[in-house]
């Protein structure tokens, strides 16, 4: 097996790639940390090859298990959360997260959970076929050997600085992305370590999740003005490689949400559309079932974001949701 790609940043930082799933192809765990001991950010999504994968980066590193304090985690999706618990069988080290992201965790794959069914109701009511639905339950279980055994958690209270490698980073909580995501700043070094909340190249997904944020899109908006006002010299995110022009890349994603609604509006003025139709008009059709669930997600959180704003409205015919403008008069 090949050594994962590590790069040190700096002394105290380490950028680690765990493998997984196309089309990201990993994500960005990071070591924090040093002669006084190492915390791990995001440690990936749990298999036996990124099992061995860890134990060979710690042994390069020369950094032994005996040396970690603590797993932080930015938010609860599998592919950040989901070694997160067997580091913690390893050393009994605390794991951190905000109590809203565990939440999130245990409704989306604790014991006796409906999160699939619950989005099969949902997708089913904007449009998507059966035959699409009916392979949703069995997509969401994989997820849950990536994430077992979940962890004891230790909550990341709102406003609470966290101490990682001897420095204390400021958490920033927002959601759109995951309720209860939390990026860490530190000041002094002007380093943001934000998660799946800002990322480089590509747009992080804003999805409507039954039992979640109502109004994610608004809330994800809401989170990158916020995160704008920090002053950032070096930004780890938890896709692609670190950045700069961190206020800069916000921006941008503002502009583009902003663009992927009045585009969804436009299909909408044409005629009254479902949020599928809408989905399949905005994505690529030769998408993934795990690909399309996200599209479609974000493509209701956009709608929801019309609806909001007052520029759309949301009318059942036949059992269907289906959007249209609102006409505004001069």
């Amino acid at each position: 097996m090949q050594l994962p790609e590590i790069t040190k940043l700096d002394d105290d930082v380490i950028q680690v790639k765990i493998a997984m799933s196309y089309p990201l192809r990993w994500v960005n765990s990071y070591l924090i940390g040093g002669a006084a001991g190492w915390s791990v950010v995001d440690p990936g999504p749990r298999n036996p090859e990124n099992e061995l994968a860890w134990e060979q980066v710690l042994q390069q590193l020369d950094i032994p298990w005996s040396t970690l304090e603590s797993v932080v985690l930015t938010h609860h999706h599998p592919d950040h959360s989901g070694l997160s618990g067997w580091f913690q069988e390893r050393t009994g080290v605390p794991v951190w997260i905000s109590e809203i992201a565990w939440s999130e965790f245990v409704r989306s794959w604790g014991t006796g959970n409906t999160a699939a069914t619950d989005l099969v109701t949902l997708f089913s009511k904007h449009g998507m076929p059966d035959e699409i639905t009916d392979q949703l339950p069995e997509h969401l279980d994989s997820f849950v050997a990536q994430v077992t055994p979940p962890p004891l958690p230790s909550f990341i209270m709102p406003g609470q600085p966290v101490i990682m490698g001897g420095r204390s980073w400021q958490t920033i909580e927002t959601s759109g992305h995951a309720a209860g995501h939390v990026s860490l700043y530190d000041p002094q070094h002007q380093v943001m370590l934000c998660g799946d909340a800002v990322l480089p190249q590509i747009s992080p997904n804003i999805s409507l999740v039954p039992g979640s944020d109502p109004q994610p899109l608004a809330s994800y908006l809401d989170g990158l003005s916020k995160l704008g006002t920090y002053e950032v010299e070096h930004a780890l995110p938890g896709h692609r490689r670190p950045f700069g022009g961190f206020r800069e890349r916000t921006v941008k994603l503002l502009e583009h949400h902003e663009e992927r609604l009045h585009a969804m509006l436009q299909r909408l003025e044409e005629q009254p559309r479902t949020g599928y139709d809408i989905c399949t008009s905005i994505f690529s059709s030769k998408l993934t079932l795990h690909q399309l669930r996200f599209a479609m997600s974000e493509t209701l959180a956009h709608l929801v974001e019309l609806e909001r704003t007052g520029r759309a409205i949301a009318t059942e015919r036949d059992g269907l949701l289906y959007y249209e403008p609102i006409q505004h008069q001069a």
